[in-house]
């Protein structure tokens, strides 16, 4: 059986596949096994506007990469007077690499906790240094297993335990900013990386919520053009989920891509963004 989280994914991975086709409420309800109206109810519930305001946000979405063909995604937007006024990322997630010592040590001396918390798109495993957060994750069923030891095989020598506890203030505030509510304090990052993909990852730190670039667009601001494919590959090993955003990041061609934890999250993620951007300048 299908949980709530699950069913709206589905109704929005059913929408964003049939824009051109305007479906209607009852051909998304039926997606899902649910009536029209108790459909609409968890829908509303979920995102806070209506399925058809979705889908009018998902016929804009889909206007915007028609329109890209000869400009990039980026300045479409701009054009289009759709681009994100927020810049949350900007202001309140700050990043952090490791030294060339620590990257070579593997995180030697340094103590690693995490937590698994729920969250509007899918449970999250968090991790955390005592410098910032090294670590979110989308995790399903026996995935968390799988998550932990990518950790330990990435910080090879921590000491790596689970604590909830303390990584349950980093949820809270990653919900809220989600919801384009403002921390109270910065959210640091602590990752581990190569030069190259550290200058990927604070690229993609300043796409505002509900922006939209190209890998080829990011490989410009790093003044490596010819680099696409490296830019693809670093942003595939992004180790922190929506706090780098790299659901920002679609192909040129205007097709979504891939993304680590799934193409339907990129997309729940990417309207949902969409919706409280709208909601907050409208």
């Amino acid at each position: 059986m299908m949980n709530d989280y699950q069913r709206i994914a589905k109704a929005v991975d059913f929408l964003s596949q049939h824009v051109e086709q305007q479906p209607t409420l009852a051909d998304v309800a039926a997606q899902v096994h649910l009536s029209a109206f108790h459909f609409q109810r968890l829908f509303c519930q979920w995102a806070g506007v209506s399925p058809k305001r979705f889908l009018q946000i998902l016929t804009t979405e889909k206007a915007k990469t028609l329109l890209s063909r000869q400009t990039s995604l980026m300045q479409t937007a701009e054009q289009l007077g759709l681009s994100s006024t927020s810049r949350l990322y900007d202001h309140f997630v700050t990043l952090e690499a490791v030294t060339p010592g620590e990257y070579k040590s593997g995180g030697q001396q340094l103590h690693i906790e995490y937590g698994i918390h729920p969250s509007l798109f899918g449970d999250l495993l968090i991790a955390q240094t005592p410098r910032g957060i090294c670590n979110v994750a989308f995790i399903e069923g026996d995935e968390a297993d799988l998550e932990i030891r990518d950790l330990h095989n990435r910080w090879p020598h921590a000491v790596i335990t689970e604590n909830p506890a303390s990584t349950a203030t980093v949820a809270s505030m990653m919900a809220g900013l989600s919801r384009g509510q403002a921390p109270e304090h910065s959210i640091p990052l602590h990752v581990s990386g190569t030069n190259f993909q550290v200058a990927v990852w604070r690229a993609l730190l300043n796409t505002g919520a509900g922006d939209t670039v190209s890998y080829s667009d990011i490989a410009g601001q790093i003044n490596k053009p010819a680099s696409v494919r490296a830019v693809a590959n670093a942003i595939a090993a992004n180790p922190v989920a929506l706090l780098i955003p790299c659901h920002r990041v679609i192909r040129k061609s205007g097709a979504l891509g891939g993304y680590r934890w799934g193409e339907p999250r990129k997309q729940v993620i990417r309207v949902y963004e969409h919706i409280a951007q709208h909601t907050e300048t409208a």
